[in-house]
């Protein structure tokens, strides 16, 4: 059996855990299936390299960022690499450039394109546990480049599927995926498998437990994932195509703080002007969200919409840039707001999960400012000072809880 095992930030953040992820490793090791082990930036290591380099040049270029940041993965693989050998077990440590992970060009948030296996199956042959930096790759340039924070996920998943791997594991310092996260909510329940979609929609709209683009390409080459704590031997959470009817409507409550909204005002009333405003952004890949437009009146309209708090200043330059164009008469924006969302696949024959999410947030006192549906979710706008208060009321609402 081949193993793809995925150790996050906080499961190797300091000498001990290191020595915990190795042991656990070698358990399997020992039984005898082949072990490909990803890992991430030991603890806060990642925040810690941002702080030094905005220290040194607020406006550093993404390229130099990627090119400090892959140093945290490197030095998590090689110390894991030896903690093994400690252990009497023989591992090798492999970076990005060594595997060879082709991903795209674009600095700080790439794609993966391809992976070359064969270093991997010739280390496996050897009977080597193989440790894999996560979260990078390079590109064409022959440049080190980053998935985006979370990435590791990614990594684990694209090697699973490039290795045909019979299962993949991500763990993490939870012991699966739950309701809400139960950090904010504490009567949140672990959840014992999650459909791909549901985990997708989940990871896109503020539950950290998981890279979406990792649920994304575990989904497209079906990848078994299984989420479980690094810390204990807790089953986890299954990630599936299908799981089995328990009767429930929702799988669970997300909250995303990394959200702003700006309102172009005063666009003309016409056809193509929509297309003119989103092409521009898209053009500098910054991805919109929830998306509102006014009935227009006296030859105008407003267009509202989302992106992630870190695209704003982004967004309203190029917005200013391109404002003849777009025919806008102002551009305003709000930083301080969130998206809370309920996901669940059982709401597409269940109509009546708005109305009673509305009524949730309206016993609490919540407002709303925008709203978005899909499938099999449910998105609202409010004020991020709200966001906690408003997970726990609809989750408990619905009652997700144990």
């Amino acid at each position: 059996m081949l193993i793809v095992k995925k150790f996050g930030g906080s499961s190797v953040a300091d000498k001990e855990r290191i020595m915990n992820v190795a042991k656990r490793c070698i358990e399997d090791y020992k039984r005898g299936h082949d072990i490909v082990v990803v890992l991430s930036a030991m603890g806060k290591t990642t925040d810690q390299l941002l702080a030094k380099a905005y220290d040194i040049n607020p406006l550093a270029s993404k390229r130099e960022l990627d090119m400090l940041l892959t140093t945290g993965e490197q030095t998590s693989v090689a110390l894991m690499a030896m903690a093994m050998d400690y252990l009497g077990v023989p591992a090798v440590s492999l970076n990005a450039f060594q595997v060879a992970m082709h991903t795209t060009s674009k600095y700080g948030n790439s794609r993966l394109k391809r992976i070359d296996s064969e270093r991997i199956r010739h280390e496996l042959d050897s009977r080597k546990i193989v440790i894999i930096t996560g979260f990078q790759g390079v590109n064409k340039y022959d440049d080190l480049t980053t998935l985006g924070r979370g990435g590791s996920d990614t990594t684990a998943v694209a090697l699973a599927a490039a290795l045909r791997a019979d299962a993949c594991e991500i763990y993490t310092d939870v012991e699966g995926v739950y309701t809400a996260d139960p950090r904010v909510v504490p009567n949140a329940r672990k959840l014992k498998e999650i459909t791909y979609d549901e985990m997708l929609e989940m990871a896109t709209l503020g539950a950290k437990v998981l890279h979406n683009r990792s649920v994304e390409m575990a989904k497209k080459y079906g990848v078994p994932l299984v989420v479980r704590s690094s810390l204990n031997t807790a089953e986890g959470t299954v990630v599936k195509e299908e799981v089995k009817v328990e009767g429930m409507l929702l799988s669970g409550v997300a909250a995303d703080k990394n959200t702003a909204r700006i309102s172009v005002i005063g666009l003309k009333d016409e056809p193509g002007i929509a297309f003119k405003l989103f092409n521009v952004l898209a053009r500098k890949n910054i991805n919109v969200d929830i998306i509102l437009q006014s009935v227009g009146r006296d030859g105008t309209k407003d267009i509202s919409f989302t992106v992630d708090r870190t695209d704003l200043r982004e967004a309203l330059d190029t917005l200013e840039e391109n404002k003849s164009r777009i025919t806008a008469q102002k551009i305003t924006f709000e930083d301080n707001v969130a998206k809370v969302s309920v996901i669940g696949a059982g709401m597409m024959s269940n109509p009546g999960v708005a109305a009673k999410m509305f009524e949730a947030l309206y016993n609490a006192g919540v407002n709303i400012k925008m709203i978005s549906t899909s499938e099999i979710r449910v998105t609202v706008l409010i004020n991020e000072s709200e966001a906690e208060k408003a997970m726990v009321a609809v989750h408990d609402y619905f009652g997700l809880e144990d």
